[in-house]
């Protein structure tokens, strides 16, 4: 594996680094303070490319390879982690399973829009009863001929809100469990299909996070992504890069607030010199430094290694897993150096603190990242 970034990825970093400073920061504390989804921002980060990274040009996307990907969702996280989450759903959790599960009736309707960024997808698997358990879902699928009759209640749904369209996991077969789950592509404005009020979260939120509810809801057999109970199948590997996704997410929240303390440190005064030339604070910065570069290697090798088409779901839970704790370790670290103004909002800080928490929770906890990482290594035994 060769660490060094391209020159195209290098010039992509820098691009998005521009637009992400340029478009993106200066509206990221009044999205976080109104929960308002930046729809404008994602329209931009569009034209960019940003919403179908790694998908070919034929498919909608820019033609890039998973490494890059990371490089836009740790650079856009960097000043506004609700931004982040949002492309990260759009590329990872909606646009990819498409890209690689798709016909191509579906990629056509689905997947070209979605990746130009024309419309907005959404990926519902999480219920009431069955979030780290992903098999024990209670949405039903009843199919009656050419239509499938969907029923049931997802929550916590990133781009749920405002989505065109949802990536949805029922279960047609109850009696097959995992075996039994099939995903389908919902479209917004189809009869039953209702988005509810959106989550008041702690962090992250500008997200557009919310319930979902299926009543007697007619989906097309034809909107069917796979063959009927390959849905658990395709949501576990979809969870897999949007992982990677989550690590990138997380590293550049770390690396907001680690450039925010060390220009702080060597700002602020106390007992006559700046708080960076005393022993505490350096070390709070070395550690921060050495993690950041840690968890950004891990999250590229993962990329790396899912471009080099082998399997890498335990590459991808080790990279989320060290990354999400590590964001909240460096946030954390961050608050102290600024001291009390690390408490205030006028410092972004205490934003970073709060969304790095989530990045330890979804797509998948940090108890079942390390239960995949053990399965993996105990095989090899």
């Amino acid at each position: 594996m060769d660490l060094a970034l391209t020159e195209e990825q290098e010039m992509l970093q820098q691009s998005v680094r521009e637009f992400a400073e340029s478009e993106v920061k200066p509206l990221a504390r009044e999205i976080d303070e109104t929960g308002r989804f930046p729809k404008e921002t994602f329209r931009k980060a569009a034209e960019l490319g940003l919403t179908g990274v790694a998908l070919p040009e034929e498919a909608g996307g820019a033609g890039f390879d998973h490494v890059a990907y990371t490089i836009v969702i740790e650079e856009i996280s960097r000043v506004c982690a609700s931004t982040g989450a949002i492309l990260s759903v759009q590329n990872s959790l909606f646009c990819d399973p498409l890209f690689r599960f798709g016909t191509p009736e579906q990629k056509k309707k689905f997947l070209i829009p979605f990746a130009r960024g024309e419309k907005i997808g959404c990926y519902a698997l999480t219920e009431p009863q069955a979030g780290s358990n992903a098999a024990a879902l209670a949405t039903r699928a009843v199919r009656q001929g050419d239509t499938y009759i969907v029923s049931g209640t997802k929550e916590w749904i990133t781009n749920g809100a405002v989505a065109d369209a949802a990536l949805v996991y029922a279960s047609t077969d109850p009696a097959k469990g995992e075996k039994g789950i099939t995903a389908l592509i919902v479209e917004r404005g189809t009869p039953g299909f209702q988005a509810g009020k959106e989550e008041k979260k702690l962090g992250v939120n500008g997200s557009a996070c919310c319930e979902l509810s299926f009543t007697d809801c007619p989906v097309p057999v034809a909107n069917r992504l796979g063959g009927e109970g390959e849905g658990y199948r395709i949501a576990l590997s979809t969870l897999d890069g949007g992982r990677i996704g989550i690590a990138a997410q997380a590293v550049g929240i770390a690396q907001g607030a680690y450039e925010a303390a060390f220009s702080y440190a060597k700002t602020r005064q106390a007992f006559g010199h700046p708080i960076a030339d005393f022993q505490a604070i350096q070390f709070m910065i070395a550690d921060m430094a050495t993690e950041i570069e840690a968890a950004r290697l891990l999250a590229r090798r993962a990329a790396w290694k899912q471009d080099s088409g082998a399997r890498f779901s335990m590459e991808a839970s080790i990279a989320k897993l060290f990354a999400s704790e590590m964001a909240t370790r460096a946030t954390h670290k961050a608050i102290q150096i600024h001291g009390g103004n690390g408490y205030s909002r006028e410092y972004p800080v205490e934003r970073a603190y709060r969304d790095a928490r989530i990045t330890e929770i979804y797509e998948g906890t940090s108890e079942i990242q390390r239960s995949i990482i053990a399965s993996w290594v105990l095989k090899s035994y």
